[in-house]
């Protein structure tokens, strides 16, 4: 295990534990029927660590991550932004491939392996999005989702140092995704180890980028921060899985582990 696996592992586990001995918590009376249902709707028995955990983050981004972003933002026109963006979700089609079978959806494969194939060409190593234009749109997929699809509950909510809004599945999801990816093991295997650090950082730059505008906004307009993004992952979530199919609007996640659309969260915040 490299180093930086490692720390995340060391970052994650301790909290995931918490959030497994949790998940056997005490509901609300049963006769209390009032009180159930609105325990059972917030999921969220870990509360108090993961406001904890929740302010950690807040200043960790205000400190550091949201400068970054901001940063980046001003150095970088939106244009070369957009081509970072293309590569770094074409690096990622290996593992949304790989999902699409698990998951049994055949024809997302091959629209994920088509679309990989169009724009590792023709785009330059991704450098451009040629699929989008051709009819082959985007999706995403992870191990989280695969085992949601595969009938693994949610459990808990979670809140996770640095990487935000999660829960034990999609957190088992993310350790996974960081031994299985095929390029991260391609580099390593080449002694180039380096390049999937900066790949990491690279995707959490993008999507704090993305969000700037929209975390600033709902974090404005809301009269408790904490509990608008936890209901707003949770919604996202719960669409991602059902692939858009009646689950609602696709709300993304903010949080550095499972983020999409700024400009869709924005909508949907509102």
């Amino acid at each position: 295990m490299n180093a930086s696996r490692r720390t995340i592992a060391r970052l994650v586990a301790p909290v995931l534990a918490l959030a497994l001995v949790a998940g056997c918590a005490t509901p609300p009376p049963a006769d209390d029927k009032e009180a159930v249902a609105e325990w059972e709707q917030v999921n969220d028995p870990l509360e108090p660590m993961n406001r904890a955990v929740f302010e950690f983050n807040l200043a960790a981004d205000k400190y550091a991550i949201k400068p970054a972003a901001e940063g980046y933002r001003a150095v970088m026109p939106k244009f070369g932004r957009e081509r970072v963006h293309n590569i770094l979700s074409n690096l990622n089609s290996p593992l949304v491939f790989a999902n699409d079978l698990l998951q049994g959806e055949a024809d997302r494969a091959v629209q994920t392996f088509f679309r990989a194939m169009l724009n590792s060409t023709f785009g330059l190593a991704g450098f451009i999005d040629v699929a989008t234009p051709a009819g082959i749109p985007p999706h995403e997929e992870d191990i989280g989702q695969t085992l949601a699809v595969w009938g693994v509950g949610e459990g808990p909510f979670l809140m996770l140092p640095i990487f935000g809004p999660s829960n034990p599945r999609d957190t088992v999801g993310l350790v996974a995704e960081m031994f299985a990816d095929p390029f991260d093991l391609a580099m390593a295997n080449i002694g180039r180890e380096y390049i999937s650090y900066a790949r990491m950082g690279m995707t959490g730059l993008d999507k704090r980028e993305d969000l700037l505008d929209t975390l600033d906004e709902i974090q404005r307009t809301s009269l408790d921060y904490y509990a608008s993004l936890r209901s707003l992952y949770r919604q996202h979530r719960a669409s991602e899985i059902k692939n858009g199919r009646g689950g609602g609007e696709k709300i993304p996640a903010p949080g550095l582990s499972r983020t999409k659309s700024g400009e869709e969260l924005s909508q949907s915040a509102q």
